[in-house]
């Protein structure tokens, strides 16, 4: 079957850059307590080829939060980018603390940010999750002043559900800022935004869905058998019967990847959440990562091999 151009690139708002539908996740970037960092699994050196490797790949989209490693993503994303000569694109996430949500704490949060990544300003700034005993409007107002004092071009949220997502959007509306994002885990072990209608919410908005977890933490990777089960707390997060039954299924991104020069599960797993309209931010940890998520792009999975996915994909909402 023969591939077809690379797929559309995508506008950040309306600022004139334009991007890859692929990114980076930064979550493992200085985490120890979920990734290892600084364990023994991958090095600091690891890192800068899996970054450099993204940059030269065309994939220029990187995704941190101030909470990733107590800061240390952000510190070392800021180290890539002051050696590195390609420019990039960063988005950062504010954690809406219960006890830091006062009236410039977002502000302040941003501030921090900017110092750890050694920057002026960045591309995209979010909110980590909502506050359930806050209004939405009173956060995002916060939320507006990064734009207004010029340290973001856009702005998004995270985790935000259908009714949160309109509230936020028609909030910034009334400032005249738009909604760009709402970055949620979404791949194809996990769609209950689709189920619950925020990613046709999403849409009809006009705001980006950046999905973080696109290869469900490695399970769509197939590397996890039921003998060989993810590593720590994610591998007990699942039974011996659901690794099993993702295996199979495993089986089928395969196949389906065969049909397409010899696709590896996640690059089919990354291409249909980009046949969906969203930009992937999968984690990469090293170079080898890093080249087959890059497999992902200039090319496209057909509508019929998209139903067969999401037919036979299970799903698994833990």
């Amino acid at each position: 079957m023969a591939e077809t151009p690379a797929l559309k690139q995508l506008e950040l708002g309306n600022t004139g850059d334009s991007y890859a539908p692929l990114g980076i996740g930064a979550w493992a970037w200085g985490d120890r307590i979920v990734w290892g960092y600084g364990q023994g699994g991958y090095t600091d050196d690891d890192i800068k080829q899996a970054f450099e490797a993204s940059l030269e790949g065309g994939v220029t989209f990187f995704d941190t939060a101030e909470v990733y490693g107590s800061g240390q993503s952000e510190k070392i994303l800021g180290r890539l980018l002051e050696a590195s000569e390609h420019q990039a694109l960063v988005a950062t996430k504010y954690f809406p603390y219960p006890w830091r949500i006062g009236k410039n704490s977002v502000l302040k949060a941003l501030k921090k940010s900017l110092e750890r990544l050694g920057l002026e300003r960045v591309d995209l700034y979010q909110l980590h999750w909502a506050i359930p005993f806050l209004p939405v409007e009173r956060i995002v107002d916060k939320l507006a002043v990064t734009v207004k004092e010029g340290l973001t071009r856009t702005v998004g949220v995270s985790n935000y559900n259908v009714e949160q997502t309109e509230h936020a959007y028609a909030r910034l509306a009334k400032q005249d800022i738009h909604l760009y994002s709402n970055q949620i885990k979404y791949n194809l072990l996990h769609r209950k935004p689709e189920f619950e209608g925020l990613v046709d919410k999403c849409k009809e908005l006009n705001t980006l869905i950046i999905a973080y977890s696109p290869l469900a933490q490695g399970l769509l990777t197939g590397k996890y058998t039921p003998e060989n089960p993810p590593p720590g707390v994610r591998g007990r997060r699942y039974s011996g019967d659901e690794l099993a039954e993702i295996n199979s299924f495993v089986n089928l991104l395969r196949r389906v990847g065969e049909n397409h020069g010899g696709k590896t599960p996640s690059q089919v797993s990354l291409n249909w959440l980009i046949c969906k309209g969203t930009l992937p931010i999968p984690g990469v940890k090293n170079m080898r990562q890093t080249r087959d998520n890059l497999g992902a792009l200039g090319w496209r999975l057909e509508a019929d091999e998209i139903a067969l996915l999401e037919e036979k994909a299970p799903q698994l909402d833990h």
